[in-house]
Parts: C-alpha cells; structure tokens; sequence
C-alpha cells in the first residue's frame, strides 16, 4: 500500500476578471507576502503569484479560460505507481489532461476525488520543493 501525504502546495485557479482584485486581498488586505511566479511551465496558467501561507504556498493562478475558482491541492507518495493503482482500483484515474505539466515528466499526475477537486499526485517526495 502506498503512503500518501499532504503536499505543501495549494493551487487557486482564479478567472481574469477576478485576478488582480484576489492578489490584492492577500497582499494588501491580509497583508501576506505575495511574489509574483514563472508560469512558463503551466500552460493554462497567463499570470501566477505566491503566497507564503504557513508551511504552504498558495499559488494564485490566472487561468482566462476559467469561469469560477477553484481550489488544487497537492498530494505526495512514496510510489507513484502503486498510487496509481491503488486509486484505479477505488475507481479514481489519472486526469493528466487537465494541465499539462511536461517538464515534471513522469513524477506527477492530476487526480481528482469524488467531488471533482483536482489533486496534483506527486513522487518522490520533496521537502525542498515548493
């Protein structure tokens, strides 16, 4: 049976038209630090910042295709494989398609639980990795 932990990231996928006004409220409402992010590797994502959010990052993404937010978390395990499997079975696949992510190569996937939240499934894990 595979381990499965929390990862330390937490994806919002924001639409443009809420962008600027959401990176506002954790930066100068809240007053988090918020750097904007490379988002060269995300090919949905137009705009990206981060947010220091306790032992997390929370990146927000623009992404202009969508029409609501939505919330992404991360998951690690110690054998992706075996991940895998173990969720096929529960009747959970992977759903890759849903952002691409080439230059993770095969040490990732995108799941999604019942409820339809995008998980980001990730091996090995990394404790230096944001």
């Amino acid at each position: 049976m595979p381990e499965f932990t929390p990862g330390l990231n937490i994806a919002m996928k924001i639409p443009k038209a809420d962008y600027a006004r959401t990176v506002a409220f954790y930066r100068d409402t809240l007053g988090l630090n918020v750097r904007q992010a490379d988002a060269s590797d995300a090919p949905t994502v137009a705009e990206t910042h981060t947010v220091e959010f306790g032992p997390m990052t929370l990146w927000l993404d623009r992404v202009d295709t969508c029409t609501r937010a939505e919330l992404w978390l991360q998951l690690q395990t110690d054998d992706l494989p075996a991940a895998v499997a173990t969720l096929a079975a529960t009747g959970v696949r992977p759903c890759d398609e849903v952002e691409p992510l080439p230059s993770h190569g095969t040490r990732t996937h995108w799941i999604k639980n019942p409820a339809g939240i995008v998980h980001l499934l990730s091996f090995p894990p990394d404790p230096t990795e944001k």
